[in-house]
């Protein structure tokens, strides 16, 4: 019933919406003398924060366009590389000739493959436009496009958890040997597991490396408001008010999901007042013209307020398995209820974890449990780096990530590169001799 009466009131208020976008467009004409009066400006900025803060926003685009490598311009094209019915991976392709001419001018060997693991916990994954565009000019960049459940018709059946280490592990596969994978946030857990399996059955295409930023790989450390809430609620809590019917014209239409809405609510619930102020000033700054600022906020909050809907089974499977019970933290996670993974089965993939100082979402430590799951990694193939003054957002986005977080994650995912070529031309060596 809620999914329906958040539609009734999207559609209520689509006449005002028109009403707002009509009086600032008369308002800004430079024919209409009241626009140009401190009063004119004001009414105008009312509109337009109204209309923005009521409308529905559909999935970003990517606007990424060109990479900047070795100052040399080159063109950047987002291409489907693997797809399946919940989930496309994107490989943002370079330009091959300029590619070339770059690599050539600096003697730059092949970049690294890199798959980032966007997480599926509301948003799209272009939320993480800035943490593909730090690692373009350095790495061959591929991330995971996960599908709006909305959108999915029921008969595609379910999608759950060990659905999602499925997912990541064959597009590991596809990527080959050698790649590196990047999970941000809520993918931590699935892509441990996956690559722990992979381990486990000797797959000749897991990655070279696994790095994991602000990810709740165990949430028993330095439990943050989200972490409280998951385990403080009984799972029949989460069921009854958390879950709803996704209702028509959606080709999704009766599957029920965990609405991206009441993600976004509980979000902007837990910083209400900076958002308050942002909206303010956002009305102060079009007042002022102050066209910089304006179009600061519009870019933030036009990717922050475009959500997706999560399968019941997904959602409700993650509260369970990761933040109740800490399932793969204790050694007792089993990949469709009968396989045990065992991530101390991991030998040679290479680990980093990535933590911001004042992350509020996942706390100092939980990230950082992936190396104490990895015991039988050698030390020298692990790496962990705390980010100062810098929340969960500035772990993958931001001046910091760029200037501080992306160059380490960089240095480390060569290093293993390097290492692997190495290896591979000692081996072909003891073939031919």
């Amino acid at each position: 019933m809620l999914y329906s009466l958040v539609e009734m009131n999207r559609a209520a208020m689509a006449p005002m919406r028109v009403a707002a976008r009509a009086s600032r467009a008369a308002l800004s004409s430079p024919l209409n003398l009241m626009g140009q009066t401190d009063y004119g400006r004001s009414l105008s900025a009312m509109a337009d924060v109204f209309e923005s803060a009521t409308r529905y926003y559909g999935k970003p685009e990517w606007r990424i366009d060109t990479v900047r490598i070795n100052s040399a311009p080159i063109d950047v094209t987002p291409v489907v590389a693997w797809r399946s019915p919940w989930c496309n991976m994107i490989h943002f392709k370079k330009g091959p000739e300029a590619l070339a001419a770059a690599r050539n001018s600096e003697k730059l060997g092949p970049q690294p493959r890199l798959l980032i693991a966007a997480p599926l916990s509301g948003h799209y994954a272009t939320l993480l436009r800035g943490t593909v565009e730090a690692f373009l000019p350095t790495h061959d960049v591929y991330i995971t496009d996960w599908q709006d459940s909305r959108m999915a018709p029921v008969w595609l059946g379910r999608f759950d958890l060990d659905d999602y280490i499925d997912h990541i592990r064959s597009m590991l596969t596809h990527l080959g040997a050698g790649a590196h994978v990047l999970g941000v946030c809520q993918p931590g857990p699935p892509v441990l597991a996956a690559v722990a399996m992979m381990a486990e059955d000797d797959d000749p295409a897991r990655p070279a490396s696994m790095t994991f930023m602000g990810s709740p790989i165990d949430t028993r450390l330095s439990p943050t408001v989200p972490n409280v809430l998951a385990e403080e609620k009984p799972l029949s809590w989460f069921e009854e008010n958390m879950i709803h019917t996704v209702p028509g014209p959606y080709p999704g239409m009766f599957r029920r999901v965990y609405p991206g809405f009441v993600q976004l609510a509980s979000f902007m619930n837990m910083n209400w007042s900076r958002h308050v102020d942002a909206h303010w000033n956002f009305f102060n700054h079009l007042v002022e013209g102050d066209g910089d600022n304006v179009g600061k906020h519009r870019e933030f909050y036009d990717e922050y307020l475009s959500v997706l809907d999560l399968t019941e089974e997904f959602y409700l499977q993650t509260i369970v398995r990761v933040f109740q019970e800490h399932q793969l933290a204790r050694g007792m996670y089993r990949y469709r209820g009968t396989h045990l993974v065992k991530p101390e089965l991991i030998r040679d993939v290479a680990l980093m974890t990535v933590e911001g100082e004042k992350d509020d979402i996942s706390g100092i430590g939980q990230t950082q449990a992936a190396h104490d799951l990895c015991v039988k990694l050698p030390e020298d193939m692990q790496t962990d780096y705390i980010q100062p003054g810098v929340g969960h957002y500035g772990v993958f986005n931001g001046r910091r990530f760029q200037t501080e977080i992306a160059p380490r994650v960089t240095e480390f995912t060569k290093r293993f590169t390097m290492r692997d070529a190495d290896e591979a031309a000692t081996e072909r060596l003891r073939k031919t001799s």
